[in-house]
């Protein structure tokens, strides 16, 4: 039963971060993306597409700063309200205290609106890698490059700028970075 109350509460949670779920602009410019129209640099096998966003004090913060310097760079999109990201959390976490001397590094890309809740959750959540966010929810710059649907979702980029893998979750995550990092 509780494995049931459990799961039920999960699928909740993330059709809640579902952008599709959740309250948007109604005057949104290029809201969805097909497939084919996906932006090049966002898929598997491509090579990625900076961002570039504030970071917590207001200083600029860019992806490419942190990819050429390690072995593997982790996008990672969430938010402070969104129950599935601050669930996925811990398993960031682990991965990047497990991996980070040896060449990881998480790089988060936050679509909150408020910089208070965004701070906040960052010092709960105990994420002590670089944060970035233009502070505009679903309207994210790096979230809209990246044509991101759903939270938490990720991109992992190889040292040389290739997406080696996406929306990698749990054991996945932890799974896919022994096997990188041996």
């Amino acid at each position: 039963m509780k494995k049931t109350l459990f799961l039920c509460f999960t699928v909740l949670l993330a059709v809640a971060c579902n952008r599709k779920g959740a309250d948007t602009p109604v005057n949104q410019q290029n809201a969805t993306t097909t497939e084919s129209e996906q932006p090049s640099g966002t898929e598997v096998g491509e090579y990625y597409t900076d961002i570039e966003l504030p970071g917590i004090q207001g200083n600029s913060v860019k992806v490419s700063d942190y990819v050429a310097k390690n072995k593997y760079t982790l996008i990672d999109f969430w938010a402070s309200w969104c129950g599935p990201c601050r669930a996925e959390m811990p398993t960031v976490v682990k991965a990047y205290t497990d991996y980070h001397d040896k060449g990881f590094e998480v790089v988060g890309v936050s679509l909150d609106n408020s910089k208070e809740a965004w701070v906040k959750a960052i010092d709960k959540l105990k994420m002590p890698w670089p944060q970035m966010s233009d502070l505009r929810g679903w309207e994210c710059r790096g979230a809209r490059l990246y044509n991101i649907q759903s939270i938490p979702a990720n991109i992992l980029i190889d040292q040389q700028g290739k997406i080696v893998a996406k929306n990698l979750r749990g054991e996945g995550l932890l799974s896919k970075m022994a096997d990188l990092m041996k």
